[in-house]
This record gives structure tokens, sequence and C-alpha cells, in this order.
């Protein structure tokens, strides 16, 4: 499992852009995590899942309300990490108003997900191999800090804490 200190691990993931600009096309767009996060730093959280309760009604909120604080400790970029598909994370940046202030990162295959040891089985409720929920500080690619949730928590990877280490 991933943990301080560690890199972030090689993968691609996957953003949709709704506006075709700055080198953007609008189809599905590849995101080298390695290439980047490179020199900067990220506040990353990932979640279960694009639509689901907690994740539409606290997770992702909290950090677009917490964005322009992130920017002021210091924070280049905010990910949003889930096991859909770059349409899905598309449509569900759309209706939670993250354009400008979090990216939403598809892990179609969970490939990422995978190598940070975080996964989550929800097999059996319909949903497969997930996400855990969590978050981390990265800074030029390195995990500074790391919040994982206990199963069905969310108590320590909400936007509020990841400022306060963002801070400090």
């Amino acid at each position: 499992m991933i943990k301080t200190g560690d890199r972030l691990p090689a993968a691609t993931l996957m953003e949709y852009s709704e506006v075709e600009g700055g080198g953007c096309s609008l189809g599905p767009n590849p995101v080298d995590v390695h290439k980047a996060s490179a020199g900067k730093t990220i506040a990353l959280f990932a979640l279960p899942g694009a639509f689901t309760p907690t994740c539409s009604a606290k997770h992702v909120p909290g950090y677009v309300e917490k964005f322009a604080e992130l920017k002021a400790a210091g924070v280049d970029e905010i990910w949003c990490v889930s096991v859909n598909d770059a349409f899905v994370m598309g449509a569900w940046a759309r209706d939670q108003k993250t354009d400008g202030k979090v990216r939403m990162l598809g892990d179609g295959d969970a490939v990422f997900t995978k190598a940070t040891g975080l996964t989550l089985d929800l097999t059996g409720r319909g949903m497969g191999l997930r996400s855990n929920r969590y978050s981390m500080l990265v800074k030029d690619g390195v995990v500074v800090t790391l919040n994982i949730e206990a199963p069905g928590k969310f108590e320590a990877s909400d936007a509020a804490t990841l400022l306060a280490q963002a801070k400090a």
C-alpha cells in the first residue's frame, strides 16, 4: 500500500474537457500522473464512485468550496480520482460545478487505484472494484500526507483536513 514518502504510481488517468482549449481536445484526454504532478503540489482525493451520496453531497463539494484556501496554502491543483470512465467523470464535473477548480480524473481500469493498494471491493453491491476513500497531499510526485478512511466513513479525507495539512 502506498505510504508517506512514496512516489505516485506510474499510471495514466483520463480527463474529459467540456471546452476545447489550451491544447486539450473535447474527448477523453490522457493524464500521465508522473508528468502532471512534476513540480507541483497536488491535493489529491479519491472516492468510491461518481454520483454516489457521500461523494456528491460532501466530498467533492468540500474541495470546490475550499479551492481558494487550498490555492492560498500552496496547492497548485486539486485532483479527484475515481474508478469511473472519463465520460462519467465529465458529467459529474458538470453536475458538481468543478470547472477550473477540481480536475475530475477517471481511473476506468483501476490501474492507478490498484497500484496504490487502496482498492475497495464492492462486488455484490453492484459496483465491483473501486477506490477506497482517501486524500493525500503530493509534492513533486511524492506523497507528503495520506489520510485513509475506514470503510463507510468520511472523517479524514475531507477538504478541511487536507487544507490544515497544506498550511502546516
